[in-house]
């Protein structure tokens, strides 16, 4: 073998591992990526026919106390919708402490103001009763809620300098409202990182009764798991609730009529044993 031989077949050694080691690289960075979630984007999602619409997770979660409340309280899924677009547009669905120029004691997910009679500042920054209130006010001013637009109705409780803001918001109201009121199963999903901590079964139930009064859950033993007797709509209410606070209480799963969400999949899918009851299973 030649000098020159030698010195190629050395090179063409030396780039095969090169080549090795990019290519374990990649290897162990891809699987990194994928055992560390980075690329995970947490967003929750509700699809109705062509349409869908992100929230961030603590925003889903008020979009569905909002939902819940008007449950609570015997109203239709419209009121839900036009619940969720107002609280949209007054507080991106958050649960704020301070308000604006124009009302300055303005607080919480319906920028509701204390001196204005809505009631004090601890009052209204409690998310469940700020959506009593809201809805109070609602069957009161608008008792033909159902027939007329969503801003229209909105306007009239919240009484905002910029009246026709809330119409821009109505195909989400609409969207997460006929998930969250169950009258879309499957609708509202979760994108969301394994949790990091256990679930919190006591929480979850305090939560859930708190908004819902009209509510028997049960936990196991082991407090891993939350089963609540629902039928129909009210199922798929209680589970894509379930859904929306998953992030919060530390779900990893939730079932009901036939379809399942699993947080590790982002998604749902065929279940079985899902008939005549919700079950809520938590992060151990």
């Amino acid at each position: 073998m030649t000098p020159r031989t030698r010195r190629r077949r050395r090179a063409l050694g030396v780039l095969l591992v090169c080549a090795l080691l990019v290519a374990g690289g990649f290897w162990a960075a891809s699987r990194f990526i994928d055992g560390s979630e980075i690329l995970v984007r947490e967003r929750c999602t509700a699809v109705v026919g062509p349409d869908s619409f992100d929230l961030a997770p603590d925003q889903a979660a008020n979009a569905a106390l909002i939902a819940a409340v008007s449950l609570d309280r015997g109203l239709p899924a419209r009121a839900a919708s036009i619940g969720i677009a107002t609280a949209v547009q007054e507080s991106k669905l958050r649960n704020i402490d301070y308000g604006d120029e124009a009302g300055p004691d303005s607080r919480g997910l319906f920028q509701q103001r204390p001196t204005q009679g809505w009631g004090s500042e601890e009052q209204v920054m409690d998310p469940v009763y700020a959506a009593n209130r809201f809805y109070q006010e609602l069957e009161r001013l608008v008792p033909d809620f159902e027939q007329v637009d969503i801003t229209v109705a909105a306007q009239a409780v919240q009484r905002s300098a910029y009246p026709d803001a809330y119409a821009d918001h109505e195909p989400e109201g609409r969207a997460y409202a006929s998930a969250l009121t169950g009258h879309s199963p499957a609708a509202l999903n979760c994108v969301l990182k394994a949790p990091d901590a256990p679930g919190d079964a006591e929480a979850l139930v305090a939560a859930l009764e708190d908004q819902l009064s009209a509510v028997e859950p049960s936990v196991s033993r082991d407090g891993r798991t939350v089963t609540i007797p629902a039928t129909g709509t009210r199922g798929w209410a209680l589970v894509q609730w379930a859904v929306a606070h998953a992030d919060r209480f530390g779900v990893t799963a939730a079932s009901f009529g036939g379809q399942g969400w699993v947080r590790a999949d982002h998604g749902w899918a065929p279940a079985t044993g899902t008939d005549g009851a919700v079950t809520i299973t938590l992060a151990g």
